[in-house]
């Protein structure tokens, strides 16, 4: 009753929710594209360089996942969006709004995304690469034609955790100008002491997590054909 009351009686709340919805899909949607044309192939250059991979190759191997993974994911979201400010200034030309945030939000989902790539790559059972090399399979076949589709439940379940990741990142990104819910809810929540008013936003953005959990989980039993 206290959410509606508060929808109904003010009237910027309504004019000012639909736009920072929006943002906040956009600044999900580019950043959920981007971690995966970036991250699954890192990934899969983690799990076929790695020692006894289909490439071994330990020093790309050691720079990848020690120096680009687990550093970027060592990082606080909070600290590496301030640090990123001049890098996203340099790729689009300014450090505020959705676009901006997208960069900072994208760092931080890949290496977080290519690691769980790595390991659902892992859970496939070794031996199907045996008879896919026994059938004569180059390395990019048995990639292609056989590890990627044997892991594509796990693939498809990792991607939704990291897109609802993303979406909590989002939130703390329009704390520094990154625009969308997070900042309708720092703008009228914190700053005018409009309790309800976050609680709205804390809301919609459960709601969404919601969705994309049902449709990464609807998903998932689609591409598992075991």
């Amino acid at each position: 009753m206290i959410l509606l009351d508060t929808w109904f009686n003010n009237p910027a709340l309504k004019v000012a929710l639909w736009p920072a919805f929006v943002e906040t899909l956009q600044m999900v949607g580019i950043a959920s594209i981007a971690t995966v044309l970036i991250g699954l192939p890192l990934g899969v250059i983690l799990y076929v360089t790695q020692p006894g991979g289909l490439s071994e190759n330990r020093p790309v191997n050691l720079a990848l996942s020690a120096v680009v993974v687990n550093i970027t994911r060592s990082i606080p979201y909070a600290i590496l969006m301030v640090l990123l400010i001049p890098f996203t200034r340099w790729i689009v030309g300014t450090a505020i709004g959705p676009i901006a945030a997208s960069v900072s939000l994208s760092i931080a989902a890949i290496p977080f995304f290519a690691r769980l790539v790595e390991t659902a790559l892992r859970d496939v059972h070794p031996g199907k690469l045996d008879a896919a090399h026994a059938m004569g399979s180059t390395k990019m076949q048995s990639v292609t034609k056989v590890l990627l589709p044997e892991a594509m439940p796990a693939l498809v379940a990792s991607l939704t955790t990291t897109v609802v990741t993303i979406i909590g990142y989002s939130a703390m990104a329009g704390l520094i100008g990154g625009g969308g819910l997070g900042r309708l809810a720092y703008n009228y929540g914190y700053n005018h002491y409009q309790v309800d008013v976050m609680i709205i936003t804390v809301v919609i953005l459960v709601v969404l997590v919601q969705l994309i959990q049902m449709l990464g989980d609807y998903l998932t039993k689609k591409v598992d054909h075991r």
